[in-house]
């Protein structure tokens, strides 16, 4: 039987994705809570660039939306998804630096897990995306020489 070869930029690759995943739903939900209620939103006007909080409302749902899709593509190990997920995170790093004075130690854990993200979408994805194929082509082998145990029975003519 072959060696499987996943390695260890295929695993990022996939932490990557799993975490645009995990921060597309998280803005999806802060810019819906945000449109419904603007009032349950916590946070210091003056030390938000974006002063108005429907217009952020709606920029942050719609990122989120963008970057759950970006995420489940790059899972996907779609070429497309890793490019807008590499402009999306970017866009994402500059709101944080945006919100810094409103919500510093969540901007600075959103950077840090931003800068992890681009690292893992920039380093190495000619190797990622071939063993990424090489999975999914392996995985389809194997399900079909998976044994059911379903058998046909005889039929009487």
């Amino acid at each position: 039987m072959e060696e499987r070869q996943s390695g260890a930029w295929t695993g990022f690759t996939v932490f990557a994705g799993t975490m645009l995943l995990i921060l597309g739903v998280i803005n999806a939900f802060q810019g819906l809570i945000t449109l419904l209620d603007d009032q349950s939103v916590a946070m210091d006007e003056g030390k938000l660039v974006i002063v108005d909080k429907t217009t952020w409302g709606w920029v942050v749902l719609i990122f989120g939306v963008l970057i759950a899709a970006a995420g489940g593509g790059l899972l996907l190990g779609q070429a497309w998804a890793r490019f807008a997920a590499i402009v999306l995170v970017g866009l994402h790093l500059v709101a944080q630096v945006a919100s810094l004075g409103a919500y510093p130690v969540w901007s600075i854990l959103m950077i840090t897990l931003d800068t992890v993200v681009l690292f893992a979408l920039t380093a190495r994805w000619g190797d990622v995306r071939s063993r990424l194929d090489a999975l999914n082509e392996e995985e389809w082998r194997e399900r079909e020489q998976v044994d059911t145990g379903v058998r046909i029975a005889p039929t009487i003519t």
